[in-house]
């Protein structure tokens, strides 16, 4: 296993980023096992850190399945994997349930994680989007597809470990400028066969995070 933890992997990642070092920079974290690496590369690199609430909307009696994801906001953005509905059979009934049911869990998350902290601004910043790793791939998608349209200068996707092929699926769809993957697999089975401690990051380890990392009033978003 490539990694003691997500902290060790977060180190090991923020080193592949040094070359971003001294741009504006912006890192967004994907909650909630996606904080602790992201903490980690804000901490080295001397950026603010901020979320991207998305979640997997999985199949039906088999939620570790994605069938497609959705993220925050005011217009909730939504991916969808057509390939998976097709051969579950999943209904537009369905699909439309459990999205609503994850937009729900999404609203808890941003009450509990942020409440009334500023949010960073990313417009015209590199923007370095950061989980513990890729799966299907459905959610990093819906984050980068939610994110490109907020202005980022450089849109970087970094990850400690994926898929070979799905990150040659996100290269081909130009989902990031760039993308750091340490290490690449196929085939590939579950995230969690990486670390030799994958315990899970908790909603307190998220606020706990989050409280280190304070948004500036100088890159703070308008409200």
């Amino acid at each position: 296993m490539p990694f003691k933890d997500r902290k060790e992997a977060g180190h090991k990642l923020a080193l592949a980023l040094r070359k971003f070092r001294g741009q504006r920079i912006v890192v967004l974290a994907l909650p909630r096992g996606g904080v602790p690496v992201a903490a980690e590369v804000a901490a080295a690199l001397h950026a603010p850190l901020d979320l991207v609430l998305v979640r997997k909307i999985g199949v039906p009696m088999q939620p570790e399945l994605a069938m497609g994801a959705v993220v925050d906001g005011t217009n909730p953005h939504v991916v969808r994997n057509e390939d998976v509905i097709r051969i579950t059979g999943v209904s537009e009934r369905e699909f439309a349930a459990i999205r609503d049911s994850e937009l729900a869990e999404i609203e808890r998350r941003r009450n509990t994680y942020l409440g009334n902290r500023a949010r960073a601004d990313i417009a015209g910043c590199v923007v370095i989007v950061v989980d513990d790793g890729i799966a299907t791939g459905a959610t990093i998608r819906a984050a980068l597809q939610d994110v490109r349209p907020r202005g980022p200068k450089m849109l970087v996707l970094a990850v400690p470990v994926a898929p070979t092929s799905t990150l040659g699926e996100f290269e081909l769809e130009n989902e990031a400028d760039e993308i750091v993957c340490l290490e690449d697999y196929e085939p590939f089975g579950a995230i969690g066969f990486y670390y030799r401690n994958f315990r899970q990051t908790g909603d307190q380890d998220v606020t706990d995070i989050l409280s280190r990392f304070p948004v500036e009033p100088s890159v703070a978003a308008p409200r």
